[in-house]
This record gives structure tokens, sequence and C-alpha cells, in this order.
């Protein structure tokens, strides 16, 4: 295997037949990390870093040992997921030595950045870093089975990604929290606190960290070069007086050098400069959007493919097999090759189609403003059948059973045999039927625009109704037992799926047309008031808002540990869905009415400027 200097991976070399090492980004005493491009994906450019350890020892003891503590790295990394948190991607051992492949960060550590910062890093940067260092900390003290430490918090385990987001690198040390258990001495000297030199390390030990890299990040004092344990003799504000009475406290606080006299853990450390920001002024009242709000547009997000139509995209496209099959106002169903974003049909309808196709099979399904739901065979783009209602068809179609169920404007839900469009039953539902249906235990589900919610079996009977105060565009989904909508009424609803029972409601500031997303306990939904909400699912409490600058008509996607949705402000937003920060947004000419889609790290949307997205995330 080649290396460039006879020790570290030259660049051009592959390893495992999939990661082809591009240079070094950095060097540490067991080996070094490498940026390389992953092979798997030939059509796009994906980074990741790559992880080398190099065992030298000569006891074979020893060496156990450090192929241990390497495995530990991998497998404490596999468990956590945040935003915060690199992504593993893989983990080989390759003549000898053992790689780990992760997420790349792109960006720079804030050592880096103390570093070539002129003067003081301001106060509102610093609280931006420490709420969500915060948030990272809090989140693996809480992890379950076990409490995972970091141990070794310092600026230059801190990276600054390309979008101004916090990451935490180098997990070499971190290791799960056990009542009483001593380790080793470990750590860097001047950032970890007295009781983990003498090998104790739990929760506090990593406020205690955090406590003194806030206080290098505010005063640019770097502690590996003071006394160990004198913060107090380095003030902050007579260092840097820009700084409020109020950050410095808590600060002074994480770093006493007894762990019960510190702020108790990150939770409460992230709430007290919460407070002092809400107090100080330094960002706002509402914590979360403003944050997110600060950060501007990202140039580095760029598309991999756009694809222009003729007319503007309201709708939602769907991904299936390589392809991607979006309408258009322009009356045409396109197909686009997902990889490259090439042409590969079109067929023409005789109306507007903002109906989101479903795909099976050889057939996709679509409705259309002309009154028809079509099939169009995915390899020719031509007619199989057409089914004709009496209104426009906005609702979008779902496959069960060998049926398509779809409503349409003329007031009915309708159930069309699949194979030769001959009509099962239509079921008046009283006014125009633009949510579409969600399908579970052999039940339909879904709203009309007099503001009635339906669940009805597959012979088109009625299970139960239920009654809002104005129209039901969005459509349902379901989980636990509950069913989730909104409603123009201002409405988030959680209703009994199999009674239609009231579980909760959730007042919004304008009504909503959005249908919800869910992950884990997290219910995400926009509104017209131009806010993304999230709430518990459970109980309807609010979680966390973000503000975007126009009307959110679209519905949110969850992919990872993020969330995708577009406004009408013409934007395309990136969230951490767990927190609401903006990870980066991305603008198009038009509003963004539809629903984007996300497979295999690729995020596709259309928008009312005519064209078509492909971007990579």
């Amino acid at each position: 295997m080649a290396r460039g200097d006879g020790q570290h991976l030259a660049a051009g070399v592959t390893l495992a037949n999939r990661y082809l090492i591009q240079e070094i980004v950095g060097v540490g005493g067991m080996g070094a990390v490498y940026r390389a491009r992953d092979l798997h994906f030939p059509k796009m450019v994906k980074l990741v870093a790559v992880k080398e350890m190099v065992n030298q020892a000569r006891d074979p003891l020893v060496r156990k040992t450090i192929v241990q503590n390497f495995e530990r790295e991998a497998n404490v990394l596999a468990t956590l997921h945040h935003p915060a948190i690199p992504r593993i991607f893989d983990y080989f051992t390759q003549d000898e030595r053992s790689y780990l492949v992760m997420e790349f960060i792109k960006g720079k550590n804030l050592e880096q950045v103390i570093n070539e910062q002129e003067g003081f890093i301001s106060e509102e940067t610093v609280i931006r870093w420490a709420i969500e260092l915060c948030d990272v900390l809090a989140y693996m003290h809480n992890h379950q089975p076990d409490a995972i430490i970091f141990r070794d918090m310092k600026p230059s385990n801190i990276m600054l990604g390309q979008h101004d987001n916090i990451v935490l690198v180098d997990f070499g040390i971190a290791r799960p929290f056990q009542t009483g258990q001593r380790g080793t001495q470990v750590g860097t000297e001047g950032y970890s606190p007295p009781e983990q030199y003498r090998g104790d390390a739990t929760p506090v030990a990593d406020v205690y960290a955090l406590g003194a890299t806030l206080h290098h990040l505010l005063t640019k004092r770097d502690p590996r070069l003071e006394a160990p344990f004198s913060f107090a003799e380095r003030p902050i504000r007579k260092i840097n007086p820009n700084i409020s009475v109020e950050l410095e406290t808590i600060v002074n606080t994480a770093l006493n050098y007894n762990p019960s006299e510190r702020l108790k853990d990150a939770a409460t450390m992230k709430e007290s400069i919460i407070a002092v920001a809400q107090r100080t002024g330094v960002l706002g009242r509402n914590i979360l959007a403003p944050v997110a709000a600060s950060i501007p547009d990202v140039a580095g997000v760029k598309p991999l493919w756009v694809f222009t139509c003729e007319d503007e995209i309201r709708g939602s496209p769907t991904l299936y097999k390589g392809n991607l099959f979006v309408g258009c106002y322009d009356n045409n169903l396109y197909c686009l090759n997902a990889t490259n974003g090439e042409f590969q049909w079109k067929f023409a309808s005789r109306g507007g189609i903002v109906s989101k196709p479903a795909v099976l099979d050889d057939t996709v399904y679509v409705g259309s403003e002309d009154g028809n739901v079509y099939a169009v065979a995915i390899r020719s783009g031509k007619p199989n059948w057409q089914y004709a209602t009496e209104g426009p068809v906005r609702s979008s179609p779902r496959i069960a059973q060998s049926h398509v169920f779809v409503g349409s404007d003329d007031g009915h839900m309708h159930a069309v045999n699949m194979l030769n469009a001959r009509r099962a039953w239509k079921m008046d539902a009283g006014g125009a039927v633009r949510s579409t249906p969600f399908i579970m235990n052999d039940y339909l589900y879904f709203g009309t625009e007099e503001g009635d919610f339906y669940a009805l079996d597959f012979g088109g009977s009625t299970k139960w109704k239920f009654k809002t105060k104005r129209a039901i565009t969005s459509s349902p989904v379901i989980q636990g037992g509950l069913v989730f909508f909104t409603s123009v009424d201002w409405t988030l609803y959680a209703l009994d799926a199999s009674q239609g029972w009231v579980q909760w409601r959730f007042r919004m500031g304008k009504p909503s047309i959005s249908t919800p997303a869910l992950v884990d306990r997290f219910l995400i939904v926009g509104a017209v008031d131009g806010f993304i909400y999230c709430v518990d699912e459970a109980n309807g409490k609010e979680l966390w808002r973000f503000r975007t600058e126009g009307q959110v008509t679209g519905s949110p996607v969850i992919y990872k540990d993020s969330v995708y949705c577009g406004s009408v402000d013409g934007q395309m937003y990136c969230l951490e869905y767990k927190t609401g920060r903006l990870r980066w947004k991305f603008g198009t000419d038009k509003p963004i009415t539809g629903t984007p889609v996300v497979f295999d790290d690729v995020l596709y949307f259309g928008s009312t400027d005519h064209r078509v997205y492909a971007l990579l995330t």
C-alpha cells in the first residue's frame, strides 16, 4: 500500500475497495485523519473522514488495550445520534491498522478560530456555541442505558462546520459512566477538572471542561499555559470587559474546584445561559429561532442538478427505483433520472398536476386538475388507463389491496381497481376532498374542505366522523393509535384512530394545510403564520418553533437527524429536528409549496420557479 512519507497513506490509495484517500487533515500520536471520497457514490462526490489507528506497541497487552480503546470509540459513536456528533459509517481493519469512517466535517476547530481572530470573539457568538455544546453534552449524559462522558472538551475538539454549526470530534477517550467506577487519568491539562486527575470522571467533569473552554474562548488565554485550576486568578471581565457579569458568573460556577458546587448538569447550564441571553437581550426572546435566524444563506449548499419545466411546480415529487416523478402546472408528469436529472419522458394531461404520484411495480398513478386519475407506464410514459371524476383531482392517490384510493373536488372519495380502472365504489364526503388518504389496518382516513374528517373501511362505509370548524386540506398520519392532521381552523388535532375521540389540540398562529411529520415523539408541521412547529406527539405541548419569512403550506419530511421543509419565501430549510436550529437554507427564485423527498442523502423538491432541485444533504 502506497504511503506518502512511509508512515501515512498517500493520496490515491483506496481502502476497503471503497474509500479513496485525498489528503491528510490531521495527525495525532496514534495515526492520522484523512479526507476521502466514498466510491459507492460514483455519480456524486460524497466525502468522509477516515481515522487511522497505527498500533506500534510491542507489549501484547498494551496492543490489545489500544485496539479495544479504538473499538470503543467506534461503538460509542455508533450509539449516538445527534446533529453535533459525527455520524459513523464504517469500521474495519486492513494491513494491521484500524480505520474508523465517519461524517466529514468541513470547517475549522475552535482553537484555529481563536488563533485567527484578531480581537475577542463576541459574547453573542460564544453564547450560541455554548448552548449547542450544552445541548450535545446533555444528550450524551442522558444516553441510555449508560451516560457517555466526553472527558476531553476543549476548543481543538470542537469543529465549527461550514454552516456555523458546532460538532464534537475525537471520541477516543469518551466512555460510558458507571457509578463508583474509576478510570485512567485522561483528558487535557488545563481543561480537565481536578477529580479527573484522580481517575474519576462524571457528567460534572464535562461541565468543568466546558467552563474552561468558554473561559478560553472569551479571554483568549490558553489554560494549558497557566497553572492548573487557576481560572479565578484570570477574571473574564478583567481581560475582556465586553462580557456580561451574568455570563461570567455562569462560567465561574462551572469552574468550581468542588464538583458539588458547580452547575449540576449540562441541561441546567444550558437553561442558565439561555436565561442570561434573554435577560441581556443578546439573542432575543426566543432562543432557538433567533439563533437559527442569525445564520445567513449558505452559499456552499449547491445543487447536484437542476431541471427546468415549463410552468410552476406546486406539488411533491416521488422517487422510485432511480427515477423521480413530479407533476407540473404545464399539465405534464415528468420522469427524470434521479442521479443526474436527465429527462426520461413526460406524460401530458389536460390540466395542471399538483397531485403527488404513487408508484407500484411498473406503473405510476397521478391525478390532474382535468378531473382524471391516470395510470402511466414507467418505462414508456404511455397511459395504461384513465379514470374520470367530476372535479379536479388535487388529492394524491394511495394504493392498497389492488385498488387506487383518491379524493376529488367532486366531493367524493373514489376506490378504483388498479388493473382495469373500474370503480369499486365512491363515497359522498359532502365536500371537496383534497386531503390525501392515509391507509392503516384496512381503514382509510382523510379530511374534506367542509371540515369533516372520516375513517372508512375498504368497502367505503364510514367507521366514524369528526367535525372541525374549517377545511381540512392536510393529509393525516398515524402513530401509536393516534391520527394527526391540521385544519384551516388554526388547529393541529390528535384523535384516537379507532374511535375518533379528541386526545389533544394544539393551537397555531394561523391556518395550516401542512401534513405533519413524525419521528420518535417529535411531531413537526408548518402553518400559514410562517412557523414550523414541533410538538410532543403524546400531549401536544410545544417543543420548539422556527420562523421562516413566508407561509409554510408544504409539509416537512424527516431524514436522519434533520427536518426539511420549504416555505413561500422561496427557501428550503434544513433544521435539526430535536432543537429546531437551522443547519442551512437554500434559496430558489419563487415560493416552495410542495413537500420534498429524501433518499440516500439527496434531497429532491420542486419550486414555483419552474425548477426541480437535487441537493446533497
